[in-house]
């Protein structure tokens, strides 16, 4: 069988891009849209892709010429999607390594934006971080990359970079601009070129939205068999897909993302967008995988098969907590359905156990604040949410603690571990089979940053939902789903 650079050639167009990562999600979503871009408008830009970390290798790039293969699968507006996009918007790929090649980027007329991936501990100020030879962390790379091509342009102000980072942490391009800030006043560098780099760069705040999963190696020789070639950089995602940037007109202008009618909304405010997907769509994987596993099953699919399960977290995201959500009701609605939809992708087998990690956090982050907006607006409890808690409860109940975990086990007789940080194992592991183990836990500020036990009715719930888990979890969620219809 062929190469898929036997059968598709690259197509060069002028370097607009640096894009630090080339890992599967950056290659499923970003370059996946510039791709489209070039195709459906007058763009006309390519990538140069740069390994941000030494470990690794290029070669596969180099190999098949930047050339690869997205395959979208999953559920779309009701239909099954199986769909695949040769991508030949990557002109080149580069190590940070390579000093000269790197210099040489700096120096590109053509270059206009900067995206990253470097994931959520990428993008740290480091005070031990060097100018001299290759800088440690990727705000360093980046700064010594801007100072290269402010001297060399002269400090030209149209030589700016628009920067679109993709990490997943709050304000990214915030983030990012203070950490150079701090590595220019560490390296002593001009005040002119902060100056530049305040006033001819643009940071971008953004928050993106797609799964991407890469191919198992046992189903690789059909799907290449499939395409009619070998594909090394094979990429699979799900259809979905979401890009939220908070940019100005000239960001919008110069990336015409609409008028190849991609997923990408422009705003002045991403706050709503962000509170959208990790309430609805994380908080409905925290709130129902675990009494989806409790009750004998794996995959998240499996979920919205089952009666119970899936009406239970049907009912939860659409009565406890899209509501509550501030962006318009359509806008609210239409997301909701594809979260919905994405949950039953019969492509992706995506495992509740990969969900529970580090579950006490999770509760904290997703849906405690969904918990609190509805009892300060209704004044109950949320039943479904409160649930919830119980299933986390039940979980994590157990005394075996080791060191690579907590082990529990679950009524099917399936023994299974509980990934958390120490402390917090150690704490279930101390209290679990005690008679205050609800109040004591929903009393534990250090894991939610405030008493639970507070809210009227809250622990007696959870008592009474934690017993009946306890007794039968299939016959308790099935208990809870037909009380929330």
């Amino acid at each position: 069988m062929k190469n898929i650079n036997e059968v598709y050639e690259k197509i060069n167009r002028p370097i607009k891009v640096i894009q630090f990562g080339e890992g599967n999600f950056l290659r499923a979503f970003a370059d996946w849209m510039i791709d489209i871009l070039n195709e459906k408008t007058d763009f006309n830009g390519n990538i140069a892709l740069v390994k941000p970390i030494t470990m690794g290798s290029l070669e596969r790039f180099y190999k098949q010429d930047c050339l690869y293969t997205v395959l979208l699968r999953g559920k779309n507006g009701g239909k099954t999607v199986n769909e695949s996009r040769v991508i030949t918007s990557i002109q080149s790929a580069v190590s940070c390594e390579e000093e000269d090649k790197m210099n040489e980027l700096s120096k590109l007329d053509s270059l206009r934006f900067v995206i990253s991936n470097t994931t959520e501990a990428g993008i740290v100020f480091k005070e031990d971080d060097h100018i001299e030879g290759l800088p440690d962390s990727f705000p360093g790379k980046v700064t010594k990359f801007l100072y290269q091509r402010f001297v060399y342009f002269g400090g030209d102000k149209s030589k700016g970079l628009i920067f679109l980072p993709v990490e997943l942490i709050e304000n990214n391009g915030k983030k990012l601009l203070e950490c150079i800030l701090k590595l220019c006043d560490l390296w002593n560098l001009p005040e002119s070129f902060k100056a530049w780099i305040k006033e001819s760069n643009i940071f971008c705040n953004t928050l993106v939205d797609r799964i991407v999963t890469g191919y198992a190696k046992d189903e690789a020789e059909g799907i290449f068999e499939s395409l009619g070639y070998r594909d090394e950089l094979l990429d699979i995602g799900e259809p979905f897909g979401l890009w939220v940037i908070e940019g100005d007109e000239r960001v919008k202008k110069d990336l015409p993302f609409e008028k190849a009618s991609l997923p990408v909304v422009f705003t002045n405010d991403l706050k709503p967008y962000r509170e959208r997907m990790v309430r609805i769509l994380n908080g409905a994987h925290t709130s129902g995988s675990l009494i989806g596993y409790l009750s004998g099953l794996d995959i998240v699919r499996d979920c919205m098969e089952d009666k119970s399960v899936g009406s239970f977290m049907r009912s939860v995201i659409e009565k406890e907590i899209a509501p509550l959500i501030s962006l318009p009701k359509e806008e609210v609605n239409a997301f909701t359905l594809s979260v919905l939809e994405r949950f039953e992708n019969p492509f992706l087998d995506h495992s509740l156990l990969s969900i529970s990690l580090n579950s006490v956090s999770k509760w904290k982050t997703r849906v405690l604040p969904t918990f609190k907006d509805f009892y300060n607006k209704n004044g109950i409890i949320p039943k479904g949410l409160t649930f919830s808690f119980a299933a986390l409860l039940a979980f994590y109940s157990s005394e075996t603690l080791k060191e690579d975990g907590l082990y529990a086990t679950r009524q099917n007789g399936d023994v299974y571990t509980v990934h958390d940080d120490m402390e917090v194992l150690k704490f279930f592991s101390k209290n679990s089979k005690k008679a205050d183990f609800v109040e004591k836990t929903a009393q534990n500020t250090a894991f939610w940053g405030e008493d639970l036990s507070k809210y009227e009715g809250f622990t007696e719930a959870v008592s009474n939902y934690l017993d009946a888990i306890l007794k039968n979890a299939a016959d308790a969620v099935k208990a809870i789903s037909e009380e929330l219809k």
